[in-house]
């Protein structure tokens, strides 16, 4: 029996950019739920203590700020490359100098969320935005994995 084949009219290369955008919509907010409860205290907040961090504590309110930031411009795709460079570099820290000491695996030592953002970041450095990305509004700039438009041509034979 032959494998199943998807269905023509599920066009998974004309989807791409879309689940593209909704992945950085979606990881752009879980982030900046984390800034925000270490922040501002909301959903639990820091590290589940119901309260917010001391302004200007290292590291961890500098990271809180950066989660926020970052989180709230990857979600709306602006300065997208650049803002999961220094999301993904941030999670990178926070792995290898607060979890990996403790084990290991990430599964140990509980780092899997840092780890995760961290690629997760680096993967939308290299891919881009993906669609309905702000990015796309600022001087007409295309954004990776988009469908490129043809120029319009005159038909043959036809002058200007």
């Amino acid at each position: 029996m032959a494998s199943p084949t998807l269905p023509s009219a599920l066009d998974t290369e004309r989807a791409k950019p879309y689940v593209l955008g909704l992945f950085r919509v979606v990881t752009g907010f879980l982030f900046a739920c984390h800034g925000a409860a270490s922040l501002f205290g909301w959903f639990g907040g820091a590290a589940g203590t119901g309260g917010a961090l001391a302004a200007g504590t290292w590291p961890n309110w500098y990271a809180a700020v950066i989660q926020l930031v970052c989180g709230l411009l990857i979600m709306a795709g602006l300065f997208t490359r650049s803002a999961a460079f220094l999301a993904s570099g941030s999670m990178a820290y926070a792995y290898f100098d607060v979890h990996q000491s403790g084990a290991l695996l990430p599964l140990q030592n509980g780092g899997e969320a840092p780890a995760m953002f961290c690629w997760a970041f680096l993967l939308l450095v290299f891919t881009g935005p993906g669609a309905l990305a702000l990015d796309q509004l600022i001087g007409g700039r295309r954004t990776a994995g988009l469908p490129e438009t043809a120029p319009a041509t005159a038909p043959a034979g036809a002058s200007r």
